[in-house]
């Protein structure tokens, strides 16, 4: 049997990402018991780390052992029960996982829509709130599929005074850019290992507050063999038993009650991606990703590509430029990765062979990476016959805009 081999790439889609190799180093160490207590010191001081990173002084910050997915529907299935309206405003593919994670939960969905590569004002939402009256409102704060930036920080109090429980998406923008949930007064929001943080995908950070754990709490539900006697549960509890909060709460407080054999390896990541991120500083990072976000998004306009979507809402870890006429999507992609080990993304719907999704997230986003991804995707581009791009003017806008 062949030893496993994995080719060299440079990766710049939306996630997952290049892992930073300190990050690798530390998910190499040895292997802890769960309740060794080196191990619960690690847990305690990643769920510190995961506090600072949403700026947040929510005691129930951890992660949870799956990938984003696993913690957008933990949270739903948690807050959610058969007969609650929730509100899922739609800018793209992922307002749509909201919409099923609900239904599989058994609320009742009420969607407001916009176009894709278009965003909502928040007033909007609000009037929505009033109309609809949900008990949650269920947004995605970076909506990958489109490259756009939802404005959220004014629906965590509009939320809060409508007795509404907020519940944001923030996988894709998570450490790229700013997320105050404290100063948003959002109830719990959940972020993303395999973008910005650039941790393996598998581990989920997300952070809720105590008014949202209260109302969970309404639902909890003691395993089978572990209950006692002060333990009850009302008829509605929480359906699933991997990925109830309620449950995960127990098992990340000080009672370190035995729920699950905790991801030794992906808590080190975790850990190690979280250390790293604060060294670098909250806003030291976003400010970052939105360096080069801009500098070579000029580059790419240089070359002469068309930047989709609303100028004034794009997301500062994804750049979408439409696909130049007479190009197959799925042919250039495949050549590029195959070629020269350079990956970028499609879209999906109606998006699906209009647009490219170049990522900028994490470890990849740097001077030499971006200079060597736009080298090959121009010069490639322009061999496909392509009329109208100039290569040589997009590589020196952006050594220009380095030099600056």
């Amino acid at each position: 049997m062949e030893e496993l081999q994995i080719s060299k790439r440079l990766i710049m889609t939306p996630g997952p990402v290049s892992v930073d190799p300190r990050v690798s180093q530390a998910m190499s160490n040895t292997i802890l018991g769960q309740f060794d207590y080196e191990f619960v010191d690690i847990m305690n001081k990643t769920m510190s780390l995961i506090r600072e990173s949403f700026l947040t002084h929510n005691q129930w910050s951890f992660p949870i052992d799956g990938t984003s997915r696993a913690g957008l529907e933990a949270v739903i299935a948690s807050i959610v029960k058969p007969g609650d309206v929730v509100l899922v405003p739609i800018i793209g593919r992922f307002g749509y996982l909201f919409t099923e994670l609900v239904t599989r939960a058994g609320g009742i969905v009420h969607n407001i829509q916009k176009p894709m590569g278009e965003v909502f004002e928040q007033q909007e939402i609000i009037d929505a709130l009033d109309e609809v009256k949900p008990k949650v409102l269920a947004i995605v704060h970076g909506e990958t599929s489109t490259g756009r930036l939802q404005p959220i920080d004014q629906l965590g109090k509009a939320c809060r005074e409508r007795g509404i429980f907020s519940v944001v998406d923030a996988v894709a923008t998570y450490l790229g850019t700013v997320i105050p949930v404290d100063d948003w007064e959002l109830d719990a929001v959940i972020g993303g290992a395999q973008k910005c943080l650039a941790v393996p995908s598998g581990i989920t950070p997300i952070t809720f507050n105590d008014r949202f754990s209260e109302e969970i709490n309404k639902r909890k539900r003691v395993e089978l063999g572990i209950t006692t006697n002060e333990d009850n549960e009302d008829d509605t509890f929480i359906r699933s038993n991997y990925l109830d909060l309620t449950q995960l709460q127990d098992y990340w407080s000080s009672k370190r009650l035995n729920h699950h054999t905790e991801a030794t390896a992906m808590l080190y990541g975790l850990y190690t991606g979280l250390r790293l991120a604060i060294e670098e500083g909250v806003h030291a990072r976003a400010e970052r990703h939105e360096y080069h976000h801009e500098g070579l998004k000029r580059a790419l306009e240089a070359l002469g590509l068309s930047i989709f979507g609303d100028a004034d809402n794009e997301m500062k870890m994804v750049i979408c430029v439409n696909i130049p006429e007479g190009i197959d999507d799925a042919q250039f992609r495949n050549g590029l990765l195959h070629n020269f080990g350079v990956e970028i993304a499609a879209s999906f719907g109606e998006l699906t062979g209009k647009i490219w999704r170049i990522g900028l997230m994490g470890y990849v986003v740097n001077k030499q990476n971006l200079l060597s991804f736009l080298s090959i995707f121009s010069v490639y581009l322009q061999q496909q016959g392509v009329k109208g791009l100039d290569p040589a003017k997009a590589m020196q806008t952006l050594i220009d805009y380095y030099n600056d």
